[in-house]
């Protein structure tokens, strides 16, 4: 469970700010005001902090997408993973109502022991050395819970996928392709009241000076809340976080529990703002727009190759209407779905940095929205300089030093006191 949230309005770090549109110089007359430079705002044991944790950890994860995406492939692609499939099916009696979900269980826990061992590395790192204080009860059962999910949901695709292979072998594809469209968007509107719930408890904010000062800058945004929930992250990590999800009646805006006691108001203002940004740019709708488009790009690129005699050979697929076809299936597509990672990593840095221009322009308050950036990578032990090619390609946000550097030129130009260095590029 979590505690009460306790609004704390104390003095934003920097809060001292020179006039406005003035350019702030570093000591020895350096220019500031526009440097991406994480020495201005963070100490050198931060920043020493947030590349021994922060670097192993997306090695890790790389490395467990790398392998996965491995397996799935030589699975897919080679006559083990139908042989595979043909074997245990074969093992249960009750024909195709019974093999596809077998079907979907095996792959499900044949990925699930592929990624195990950089999940617990990756859990054993971020507990030692960064902010995850979940013991490992409850990883096994957050291991649990997402192992069901994927294999219902997995389960539920491939029964669709056979249905309409039997029915329309050779044009499969085309109502799957609009089936998986409509269920993209009813998937992201289900997503906050289905899977959320499964992994955290939420409750309203209380009232008080918090909640108000929340509802006060939404109703300043003409994006009235319907409510503002707290999530009970606590029981996971000390990082801090805020998001919007779901669509129409579905849509909510989430704040950690932990971001409620450790942020001070005037930086969870300046959060919600970039929340409330997201919600101004219908950020949750277009993406979910893009997903459908991609999710039906996908099936109809999966049913063209699996009707390729020269590919379901090479799979060793004699009936691709059956469940034997189910790994070749999970291979195809896997293969656009890595090809469109960096693609959808830029679109969403590009909306992470309008919700912050957004942020901006509705608080006014350039020294919150850079005190509130430092506090997260803070607390999330972030690298501030990650490799900027893995960035590219999997970075969803612009960089933290990058966000404080736009913010202090957006204060420059809009005639806003310029927040100083927080730490003074030490």
């Amino acid at each position: 469970m979590t505690r009460p949230p306790v609004p704390r309005p104390e003095p934003v770090p920097g809060a001292s700010h020179p006039g406005a549109g003035e350019e702030v110089r570093e000591p020895g007359g350096a220019r500031a005001v526009d440097a991406a430079d994480p020495a201005l705002d963070f100490t050198p044991e931060e920043r020493a902090r947030g590349r021994r944790v922060g670097r192993p950890a997306r090695r890790v994860a790389v490395a467990a997408t790398l392998v996965s995406l491995a397996a799935t492939l030589s699975l897919g692609l080679t006559p083990a993973g139908a042989g595979l499939l043909r074997a245990v099916t074969g093992a249960f009696p009750g024909g195709v109502v019974v093999d596809v979900p077998i079907a979907a269980v095996l792959l499900c826990a044949v990925g699930t022991v592929v990624r195990l061992p950089f999940a617990a590395a990756l859990h054993r790192l971020l507990r030692r050395h960064g902010p995850v204080t979940q013991g490992w009860a409850g990883w096994w059962a957050d291991r649990a819970r997402s192992f069901l999910l994927a294999a219902a949901f997995q389960a539920a695709v491939l029964a669709v996928v056979y249905t309409l292979l039997r029915a329309w072998p050779e044009r499969w594809w085309l109502p799957g392709a609009g089936i998986a469209a409509v269920a993209a968007v009813l998937l992201s509107a289900a997503y906050p009241l289905v899977v959320e719930p499964v992994f955290n408890r939420f409750r309203p904010l209380p009232a008080g000076p918090l909640r108000e000062a929340l509802l006060d800058l939404a109703a300043r945004a003409r994006l009235p809340l319907r409510d503002v929930l707290v999530a009970d992250a606590s029981r996971r990590s000390t990082a801090l976080n805020a998001y919007v999800s779901g669509l129409g009646a579905t849509r909510r805006v989430v704040v950690h529990d932990t971001l409620v006691e450790a942020a001070p108001t005037r930086e969870i203002v300046s959060v919600a703002a970039h929340e409330l940004g997201h919600v101004a740019h219908r950020d949750v709708a277009v993406g979910t727009v893009l997903g459908a488009v991609g999710a039906a790009a996908t099936v109809v690129w999966t049913g063209l190759l699996l009707d390729v005699e020269a590919v379901r050979a090479a799979a060793g697929v004699r009936d691709a209407a059956g469940p034997e076809s189910a790994a070749l299936l999970l291979a195809l597509v896997a293969v656009p779905g890595v090809l469109g990672g960096p693609l959808g990593a830029a679109i969403s840095r590009r909306a992470e940095a309008r919700a912050d221009r957004y942020a901006l322009d509705l608080t006014r308050d350039p020294a919150a929205f850079v005190a509130m950036q430092r506090r997260l990578a803070v607390a999330g032990y972030a690298d501030l300089t990650p490799n900027r090619l893995l960035h590219a390609l999997l970075g969803t946000h612009p960089t933290t030093v990058r966000r404080i550097a736009a913010a202090r030129r957006w204060a420059a130009r809009n005639g806003v006191p310029v927040p100083p260095p927080l730490v003074g590029g030490g």
